[in-house]
């Protein structure tokens, strides 16, 4: 009969952990809305490093209305900055993608599921990355390459 007494509370333990890392109704509903939030931020930071990067001219950035040839460096730094605009905006769009993911897998019912192990993911690190796709253990993984993106462990190579 100990023994028994013993598996009870760790079932219940089990069970209360499951329960904690399972996303409630208005959990999705919070972190479905902090998606759209931050979805509206970054393309209003994507649309406004274009007009202010990409779609003016020299002329209109400094409003210099000499016409005097431009300095080497001027147009360097003008390449400079349009660079870091475009690697800045290709980082926001990534981004972007992610989001749209994560607000696809809330239409899914799939939200808040590691796609690499099936478990939940722990809230603390959805509150942190609500965008997030895999737990933190697996995303450790993918980092050590350990695992691939698919779930799938990552092929040997062979030395023939």
């Amino acid at each position: 009969m100990a023994q028994k007494r013993e598996k009870t509370p760790r079932k219940k333990t089990g069970s209360t952990r499951t329960k904690k890392n399972r996303l409630t109704t208005a959990d999705i509903e919070r972190f479905k809305q902090i998606l759209l939030e931050k979805r509206r931020e970054i393309i209003g930071n994507v649309n406004e490093m274009e007009d202010e990067t990409l779609k003016k001219s020299r002329l209109d950035a400094t409003g210099d209305l000499s016409s005097m040839p431009i300095h080497m460096a001027d147009i360097g730094t003008d390449n400079y900055e349009q660079e870091f605009a475009l690697g800045l905006m290709d980082s926001e769009r990534k981004l972007l993608r992610e989001i749209d993911e994560a607000l696809q897998r809330i239409e899914q019912g799939t939200y808040g599921i590691c796609e690499g192990t099936g478990e939940p993911i722990a809230k603390a690190r959805l509150e942190a990355n609500p965008w997030a796709k895999y737990s933190v253990e697996y995303a450790r993984m993918l980092e050590q390459g350990l695992v691939t993106e698919q779930g799938e462990p990552e092929p040997e190579e062979n030395s023939s």
